[in-house]
């Protein structure tokens, strides 16, 4: 069985866990997230976790155990803290500015990009370069963020663009004459 299956998911004091036909519903504080569970896969609450099985033999089912185990984790981690995913822009004259559910960028094109933020995520900018995405959803912050990083991803010889704040990017040497 996979390692990452046999772990249970622990559920903290004010999370609340209801499982109905083949969905599981994960409360917490103001968030509710919601899971539809593979027919291989088994869901039973241990007490103050969840435990995670495969329902039938075969690799399919030890899989599709642990990446369920996963997206379970995740609802808990997000109903409880939420997820957070930082963007920061690098060039002359890039800049990004939030009003409500829209992203305004300006990202060295001839017109201003205006990207409209899905429902769930939260955005802001603390400075005209910095771009913080938040949401309870692990995989809506995720998206939104490569979505906003697709715009103008960084190039390899200056270093300008979009880019996740934690990533490197290597630069190329220039052609030489």
């Amino acid at each position: 069985m996979s390692r990452i299956a046999k772990q249970p998911v622990t559920l903290p004091k004010g999370v609340e866990y209801s499982m109905s036909g083949r969905t599981v519903t994960i409360k917490g504080g103001k968030e509710s997230l919601t899971l539809d569970v593979h027919p291989n896969v088994k869901v039973e609450q241990d007490g103050d976790s969840l435990v995670v099985t495969p329902a039938g033999g075969g690799r399919a089912g030890v899989a599709i155990a642990g990446t369920t185990r996963s997206l379970l984790n995740n609802m808990t981690v997000g109903v409880t803290t939420g997820f957070e995913r930082k963007l920061k822009l690098v060039g002359v004259g890039y800049r990004a500015q939030a009003q409500g559910n829209k992203l305004n960028l300006t990202l060295g094109f001839s017109h201003p990009v205006v990207y409209e933020v899905r429902d769930g995520v939260s955005v802001e900018t603390p400075s005209q370069t910095e771009i913080v995405l938040r949401s309870s959803d692990k995989q809506k912050v995720g998206q939104v963020a490569a979505e906003i990083r697709a715009f103008r991803p960084p190039e390899p010889y200056k270093g300008k663009g979009v880019r996740y704040e934690d990533e490197r990017v290597i630069l190329k040497e220039a052609k030489k004459k």
